[in-house]
């Protein structure tokens, strides 16, 4: 078992403690602090990745460039350059909030439930990514603008939060400008 910790959170996001990251997702994961990141190229394209058959939540998904929790003490920034890394290779720069408040709750097939205060962050690289089989299948640089048509015409096909933040970030509506 891993040692990450998710750090737990209050109704009004103040954190109350932590908890070891196997411990907390279950049929009644209490709120915590996530984090997703949107990955751009040079060319604007932007990376999505399938989540590895072995995920305990929504295996082999589709979803954004990647996820992750910071650590106890750990700035979120922080967290988004090292997941980045420890997922798909990535080195990532020009980390900026895209969404500072977004929140969801949604529960997968299986009945496990996630419940995350979830600041969603764009950043950029110039490498091609080298998933960690653990976590991601397939990863495909593809144009914003098409992506977001697809999460609105069969969003059954992507992660919950992916579809919930598409809307709201410029990136995938049809002009693509983030």
């Amino acid at each position: 078992m891993t040692t990450e910790r998710v750090v737990l959170l209050d109704e009004d996001r103040t954190p109350i403690g932590s908890e070891l990251k196997h411990l907390v997702h279950s049929e009644s994961t209490p709120l915590h602090l996530a984090f997703s990141c949107h990955v751009l190229n040079a060319a604007g394209q932007v990376l999505v990745t399938r989540r590895a058959l072995s995920k305990r939540t929504w295996p082999g998904v589709w979803t954004n460039s990647f996820c992750g929790h910071p650590q106890p003490g750990e700035p979120i920034e922080d967290a988004v350059v090292r997941r980045g890394q420890d997922e798909l290779g990535l080195s990532v720069r020009g980390v900026r909030v895209a969404l500072a408040e977004f929140r969801y709750r949604a529960t997968d097939a299986t009945g496990i439930v996630e419940n995350e205060v979830c600041p969603v962050y764009l950043a950029v690289t110039d490498e091609e990514p080298r998933p960690n089989p653990d976590e991601v299948m397939e990863a495909r640089w593809t144009d914003p603008g098409p992506l977001g048509d697809a999460l609105r015409a069969a969003p059954w096909a992507f992660s919950p939060w992916f579809v919930s933040q598409a809307p709201e970030l410029a990136l995938y509506t049809a002009s693509g400008t983030p």
